[in-house]
């Protein structure tokens, strides 16, 4: 635990998705940010904070308390020993952790033994219609649960430059929709429905130019005969002004109720047996990515640090997302059902 009211923050990488945080740390109170480091340091500057184009040099010159991970996989290990060799006193790391199971688990060993918290930066479960969701499942709201639906209809899976305006990357990774995009769905239903014991994949590639899978379906066993179905396709759109707001639409049906998740963000409960619906989220213009989640991730971690209770989306249980993954991709492979 940190009980300074004030926090040193410094930030490794300066891509994309780095702006969320970038613009998440900027308005938490408690935090200052100390330092950016990017390997092409021009792209550090441009943040206008400290920059400086060696990870190493950074954490030397500005001794921050965390350190937030925002770069590929492949970088993480290599990150978070350099971050625990200086002395931080907490590490948040971006998603997809590491660059595989067996690094992953490497560097919750070495957390672990520093006693420092290793927290993945897995938001979807903080975006609010999530937190919602599992607000009206605590309350009974729609008796017993038996299926959990997500539609993932992103629109940006299209011909020859799909994915070149934002992340080029994608086109590249030979693992591509469980491992960059339906891991966070593995997360969030755990969030909603607890562990997961078994999944059954029917993955395939749609556009030829890229390296890996981008459309597949994925049936995910929970507890009493629940069940979660992931339903991808990068290739289609839903009814949204910004599909980036939700990435899809989701139906949780239970014996008393359905709750119906939209593209504006917007859930509604429909009662068993009539047509009529309530509004449990009203659709709203959230600044920041996906309904602000990155910044309810960042204020949770904070929180955290300041002792108001235990951490979400410890490295220590996020390794039980990627074993989910692990098996996924098997199953797919084998075309059977994997226990996990």
């Amino acid at each position: 635990m940190i009980v300074d009211k004030t926090l040193r923050v410094a930030c490794l990488g300066a891509g994309y998705f780095s702006q969320f945080h970038f613009d998440a740390w900027e308005r938490i109170e408690e935090v200052e940010l100390v330092g950016i480091a990017n390997r092409n340091i021009d792209k550090a500057r441009q943040t206008g904070h400290p920059a400086f184009g060696d990870l190493e040099q950074m954490l030397e010159a500005t001794s921050p308390e965390l350190l937030d991970i925002i770069t590929p996989p492949e970088t993480h290990l290599a990150a978070i020993k350099a971050a625990l060799d200086h002395g931080v006193k907490a590490i948040i790391c971006q998603k997809p952790f590491c660059a595989s199971l067996e690094e992953a688990r490497i560097a919750v060993a070495l957390a672990e033994k520093a006693g420092v918290p290793l927290i993945v930066h897995e938001n979807f479960r903080f975006q609010p219609w999530y937190r919602e969701m599992a607000r009206s499942l605590a309350a009974g709201e729609i008796g017993d649960v038996h299926q959990l639906t997500f539609r993932l209809r992103t629109g940006d899976g299209q011909g020859p430059d799909a994915y070149l305006s934002r992340q080029p990357y994608f086109q590249k990774m030979e693992r591509f929709l469980v491992h960059e995009t339906a891991v966070h769905w593995i997360d969030t239903f755990r969030f909603l429905l607890g562990d997961i014991h078994a999944v059954y994949a029917d993955l395939r590639k749609m556009n030829p130019v890229i390296a890996g899978e981008d459309a597949g379906y994925i049936i995910f066993d929970f507890d009493r005969g629940v069940r979660a179905i992931f339903d991808g396709n990068r290739h289609l759109d839903h009814a949204s002004e910004n599909t980036r707001t939700t990435l899809g639409e989701a139906l949780l049906e239970g014996t008393t109720g359905t709750i119906t998740l939209s593209g504006n963000g917007a859930l509604h409960l429909r009662s068993f047996g009539q047509t009529e619906t309530r509004t449990l989220l009203e659709p709203r213009d959230w600044r920041g990515f996906a309904g602000d989640c990155v910044f309810a991730l960042q204020r949770h971690v904070i929180d955290g640090l300041m002792g108001s209770g235990p951490f979400e989306n410890t490295a220590a249980d996020y390794l039980r997302v990627i074993e989910v993954e692990e098996a996924i991709y098997r199953s797919a492979n084998e075309g059977r059902k994997q226990g996990v």
